[in-house]
């Protein structure tokens, strides 16, 4: 029986441990807290998972929360601005799009303390421990595989970042997000579960996410701001009380249409807050990592492929990775993990991920008039409005029509020529 040692207990990490578990392999989990500690813990993320990533925890039999979370069957997207004539902040872009399958999102605070207690309850190891190169170096030996499935701390260091894949070398966005019970529904839809994507030209980002907790239903109000800009308000914030007022006076000065469902807003919890600029760090490091005394070890996920959440990646991102890497384990057989296996089974996975990159770097920078023209023609045109939305599934897509101006008015023109003239 093969032995893996898998450094990190998030969405990657977990379902890979799960899943080589499964089949047959000896698997130890070193994660830095308990099941109890991380269930009572503060909120670590934002996350909606789109119909792959849900299909890959399904085919292991880990969808433990799908009938329970709400059923995200769309995504509307607003843009902030003004209009003529009209008084105050307005939605000159305002549009929801069906998604083909429904997204969902469960609090990890939920799913990985669930996945811990499974992974113990069927056998496996869990090591209860902050890993250091130190600790890796001495253990590494005892194992087949060793994999990196921790985005923070000393170990990383083991990655060199790739600059030739790595286009910012700092923070695009800050991050602030609370988890909220009694936000209203969207007047426009008020019976239809939907994610919603506020884009404030200049400022940042308003993500509203439909939610489970660990008190049951709720939503994510999450802000992405430009750093120094006016919404990078919350590094000195006292206290989750003060987080979340400073929340609703954004969502009032910038998304009065969201602010006016949320203004009987209460915190889940005493954890329910989160801030910093630490996870907004665009890069892509080498992907084997090389301890001093020579042992070799493998990232996963955001160990190695970091993206900013804007585009709502990353537990999409870890699940396609591990769904990879366990393919490319399983595949070796009883051959060794040498380095340039490792060097593979990361390229497998980057020819997914590279589209995830790419799109997430062009909604960062400042929006082309090719991309606004889109967005304008989704709200009159459903099939580019749920093209787009769909694309937050395979991001694949964009390849084919948004990235290029030529290519993207093209793409409108024929979408309304098939739709006939309007009356």
């Amino acid at each position: 029986m093969r032995r893996v040692l898998i450094v990190g207990a998030g969405q990657s990490g977990l379902q890979l441990a799960l899943g080589l578990q499964a089949k047959g392999y000896d698997v130890t989990v070193m994660s830095n807290r308990t099941a109890d500690e991380i269930r009572s813990g503060r909120v670590m993320s934002t996350q909606l998972m789109f119909r792959t990533a849900l299909r890959y925890e399904r085919e292991l039999g880990l969808n433990f929360w799908e009938a329970l979370a709400p059923r995200v069957e769309a995504l509307g997207v607003s843009v902030a601005g003004t209009v003529p004539g009209v008084p105050g902040v307005q939605r000159p872009v305002d549009w929801v799009g069906r998604l083909d399958g429904p997204a969902q999102s469960v609090d990890q605070r939920v799913k990985t303390a669930g996945w811990l207690d499974v992974f113990a309850e069927r056998g496996g190891r869990l090591v209860v421990h902050a890993a250091a190169v130190s600790d890796l170096d001495y253990l590494a030996g005892h194992y087949d595989l060793v994999l990196i499935a921790a985005g923070k701390g000393e170990i990383t260091s083991l990655f060199p970042r790739d600059p030739a894949r790595s286009p910012y070398a700092a923070p695009q966005r800050s991050l602030a997000l609370a988890y909220v019970h009694g936000l209203g529904p969207r007047a426009e839809h008020p019976d239809l579960e939907a994610a919603r994507c506020n884009l404030v030209p200049g400022v940042g980002e308003l993500w509203v996410i439909p939610t489970l907790t660990t008190s049951g239903r709720a939503d994510i109000l999450f802000w992405e701001g430009v750093p120094g800009g006016p919404v990078d308000v919350f590094r000195d914030a006292r206290g989750p009380a003060e987080h979340l007022a400073r929340t609703l006076e954004l969502l009032e000065r910038f998304v009065p249409w969201e602010y006016g469902r949320a203004t009987a807003v209460e915190l889940t919890d005493a954890g329910a807050t989160l801030a910093g600029r630490y996870a907004c760090l665009l890069y892509t490091r080498e992907p084997v990592g090389r301890l001093p005394s020579g042992g070799l070890v493998l990232g996963v996920a955001d160990a190695v492929v970091v993206n900013d959440p804007l585009t709502g990646q990353g537990s999409n991102s870890a699940a396609k990775c591990a769904a990879s890497y366990l393919a490319s384990i399983v595949e070796r057989g009883e051959e060794p993990f040498d380095a340039d296996w490792m060097r593979t089974a990361f390229e497998r996975y980057w020819s997914s991920a590279r589209h995830v990159t790419r799109w997430t770097n062009a909604m960062l920078a400042p929006q082309s008039p090719h991309v606004r023209a889109l967005l304008d023609a989704a709200a009159e045109l459903r099939p580019v409005a749920d093209r787009f939305v769909n694309g937050f599934d395979d991001p694949s897509d964009f390849d084919d029509y948004f990235f290029d101006a030529a290519r993207a008015e093209a793409y409108v023109a024929e979408v309304r020529a098939a739709a006939g003239p309007t009356t």
